[in-house]
């Protein structure tokens, strides 16, 4: 059996990964591939917590521009977000990995209420919402990458993307663009390097938890 180096990990993956070649929608192929790995982590006894985006469906500002009030614009990729941890959720439970999805928007017929602002949910003692990570099943977030507590108590966060590192820039559309072997949070802040939203960057280096990027 094999002993895994980290016994807690958050794994966030980009919508535009789950969307394969295609860059939009959902790519079954490659939402299985994903899962496999995660199943085979629980079987180690890795405790799993994922964040998944939505950029396949939407990317917020990005996509609403100046046409849009920007809360609105975010709360529209919220759902997108919510959308692709349901795919993933029924992924995994079809290959027997018991899976809870959580969002910030209140969907009770699909998900259960995660407090953005630190608040238990009905029935939850002062920061239940924590002690949640602490049992099984896997949780499945649904909320974007930098909600307060979505990385806390974790041994390190695993950012999966459709780009092989971090970069001064983006290799696709900046062809001499440095690809960093390692960088520190405030490099990161500092150079306003799109690697991870400000806040989950800051949330991250104000609790000491590393973070491991790859394709």
């Amino acid at each position: 059996m094999e002993n895994p180096k980290y016994k807690r990990v958050l794994l966030k993956i980009s919508g535009e990964a789950l969307a394969g070649d295609a860059t939009r929608g959902l790519d079954f192929n490659v939402i299985g591939q994903v899962c496999d790995v995660v199943k085979r982590c629980v079987q180690l006894g890795v405790q799993v917590g994922i964040v998944v985006g939505g950029g396949n469906f939407w990317r917020g500002v990005k996509d609403g521009g100046d046409r849009m009030v920007r809360v609105r614009a975010d709360h529209m990729g919220m759902l997108a977000t919510a959308i692709n941890a349901l795919a993933v959720a029924d992924v995994l439970e079809q290959k027997g990995v018991e899976v809870r999805v959580q969002t910030a928007i209140e969907m009770r017929a699909m998900a259960s209420l995660y407090p953005l602002q630190g608040h238990p949910p009905p029935g939850e003692g002062p920061r239940g919402h924590l002690r949640l990570r602490d049992r099984e099943p896997l949780l499945l977030h649904g909320y974007g990458g930098g909600a307060p507590g979505g990385g806390d108590r974790r041994d390190v966060i695993l950012l999966a993307k459709n780009i092989d590192g971090v970069y001064s820039a983006d290799p696709r559309k900046v062809p001499d663009a440095v690809k960093y072997d390692s960088i520190t949070y405030s490099d990161v802040l500092a150079q306003r390097l799109q690697v991870m939203d400000s806040t989950a960057t800051s949330l991250s280096m104000d609790n000491k938890i590393p973070v491991l990027l790859f394709a």
